[in-house]
């Protein structure tokens, strides 16, 4: 108290400890929960929407199913003794089927190249690789690749076996 009798104000001083206001800053552990809590909401929901290239694991699955669909006209052509042809479009991105008519699709970042026969048993090819009832083929390879990693679908003219070998072009 001062001489009039009034109590005397001290200043407040952030480096008092006893201070109020210096015992209430910072954030709690509830108030950081929540903000990370926001956080993990949003990029949940930012995520998904980026776009995102082909994995090597994925450009392998596409390079299977494109064999397996291969083998799968081989086999046809042995059992129906019957000529089928594969139709390879690498423009389009596509493998169709000529016994089935399924189509492997392949996305817009993976390089789809073929290297297929011109002239075969007297016909023209250029973009299908044939199987013909004796199991031989017109042979071909259609290579799949992103950047420098990519796989190659063999046909061998031969014995029209089908074989995915994998290629580095670094």
């Amino acid at each position: 108290m001062d001489r009039k009798g009034e109590p005397v104000r001290q200043p407040i001083s952030p480096a008092c400890p006893n201070d109020r206001s210096q015992r209430e800053a910072g954030f709690t552990l509830l108030e950081v929960v929540c903000v990370l809590a926001i956080f993990a909401l949003l990029a949940a929901i930012a995520l998904p929407a980026l776009p995102r290239g082909t994995s090597r694991p994925r450009l392998e699955s596409y390079a299977v199913a494109a064999a397996a669909l291969l083998k799968a006209d081989r086999n046809a052509a042995l059992r129906r003794q019957t000529e089928i042809a594969t139709e390879v479009d690498s423009r389009s991105r596509l493998i169709r089927s000529g016994a089935t008519g399924r189509v492997v699709k392949m996305p817009d970042d993976i390089m789809v190249e073929a290297l297929l026969s011109a002239r075969c048993d007297q016909g023209s090819v250029g973009s299908t690789i044939k199987f013909f009832p004796s199991g031989t083929s017109c042979g071909g390879v259609v290579a799949l690749s992103i950047s420098s990693l990519g796989y190659e679908v063999r046909v061998n003219w031969l014995t029209g076996g089908v074989d995915v070998v994998p290629f580095n072009r670094g």
